[in-house]
């Protein structure tokens, strides 16, 4: 979501995403200190939302960018920014012949009304670590016209001082939080249809890049 992000990014997210070292910290600092761009195909927002109380729809979003800064030496100190396409909604409707669901969802005004709200945003505004690997990020998501606080749980899967083929630094996120859709007010079939809670998973790659 300029999340949801961190994601939560996060997305929500926000999506977003920055936390502590995963080598010794004299490594990380001279190394992996510095600004990322997301590596877009090694990247996904999911999220998931109980249908009828039975199981639970699973959908994601194709377009989102996530920008972060680094602090290898304060964690705590990254930013992180991100942004979503609500248009780019894909849920693998299995009859488009008969209707393309992932349109309705994008453009109705029931559902993400993305005509009137083209952009679902999250800005990180604090980072805590929890752990060597491990934190939460929180933001401002700002959603259908609303913006609401999301702590997203992080951790920093891992790191390579020179990515295979790429042989610049990078790093790996995986986030995840779940919201309650209402507090955006963001009603339809609310609660017996369309669960409130949807939980919202983000997994991210980022490349620093070449001088």
């Amino acid at each position: 979501m300029k999340t949801l992000i961190l994601a939560a990014s996060l997305s929500l997210a926000g999506p977003g995403l920055a936390l502590a070292a995963h080598t010794p910290a004299p490594t990380m600092s001279s190394v992996f200190d510095g600004t990322y761009e997301m590596d877009k195909t090694h990247a996904s927002l999911t999220w998931k939302v109980q249908h009828m109380g039975l199981a639970y729809y699973t959908a994601r979003f194709t377009d989102f960018d996530i920008d972060l800064n680094f602090n290898a030496a304060h964690p705590e100190k990254s930013t992180l920014s991100a942004v979503i396409n609500p248009a780019s909604v894909r849920t693998d409707y299995p009859y488009p012949e008969k209707e393309d669901f992932d349109k309705v969802l994008a453009s109705d005004a029931k559902w993400f009304n993305a005509g009137a709200f083209p952009k679902i945003t999250f800005t990180a505004t604090g980072i805590t670590l929890t752990g060597n690997h491990t934190g939460t990020v929180t933001g401002d998501l700002n959603f259908l016209g609303v913006s609401r606080p999301v702590t997203l749980d992080v951790t920093l899967a891992g790191s390579h001082e020179k990515r295979p083929f790429a042989g610049v630094p990078t790093l790996g996120f995986s986030a995840k939080t779940i919201i309650k859709r209402s507090d955006w007010g963001f009603n339809t079939y609310a609660p017996k249809i369309v669960g409130d809670d949807v939980q919202i998973i983000i997994e991210a790659e980022f490349i620093k890049p070449k001088d």
